[in-house]
């Protein structure tokens, strides 16, 4: 994409934005189908399932419906998405276990419906399988940090665990993908 394609795509994104920001379901639509993929993906990663992953990134656009009026354009709107979504995702995983573990006991929640991939398969895609069979919170705490790029600290604060939990939740989906990848 050259510079102009891309001052192109920022300022209609500040369109829709404003749009959205009146009222505008169209706009928001635009907006919606422009980053759709990318909260998805990261719901995905964070769910581990596609069912529980589809409700966070619904979740996910109808609190940034609410919140739109209150993004200030100090950073990209891609940035303060994505943001809200891994907040947002947290509170949707966090309302969904406190639910399920009335009915199911921990351990069937954890691997429900993650069937062993069958067929060979790039690496980076039998890595994103195996990451989808991880137990929750270390899943959660390996796509934060190593995917997302957030700080042992700062995954601590969103998930209300201390740092060192946090880094050995990290250590423990590590090392159970090592054993799922040998």
């Amino acid at each position: 994409m050259n510079l102009t394609a891309t001052a192109n795509t920022i300022d209609e994104e500040a369109l829709w934005i404003s749009q959205a920001r009146n009222g505008d379901t169209q706009a928001f639509e635009c907006l919606y189908r422009r980053h759709h993929q990318q909260v998805y993906a990261l719901c995905l990663r964070l769910a581990g399932q596609v069912p529980l992953a589809e409700e966070m990134t619904q979740d996910c656009f109808v609190r940034a419906w609410q919140k739109l009026a209150q993004f200030r354009g100090d950073s990209q709107f891609a940035t303060w998405l994505h943001s809200l979504s891994v907040n947002q995702a947290l509170a949707t995983l966090k309302k969904h276990r406190s639910f399920w573990a009335r009915f199911l006991p921990e351990a069937s929640t954890e691997s429900a419906g993650l069937a062993e991939p069958s067929t060979p398969q790039p690496d980076s895609m039998r890595l994103d399988k195996y990451v989808l069979r991880l137990p929750e919170r270390a899943r959660v705490v390996f796509v934060l940090f190593a995917i997302e790029g957030y700080s042992h600290d700062e995954i601590a604060q969103l998930m209300q665990i201390t740092s060192g939990t946090s880094k050995a939740q990290y250590h423990r989906a590590k090392a159970l993908l090592q054993e799922m990848l040998s």
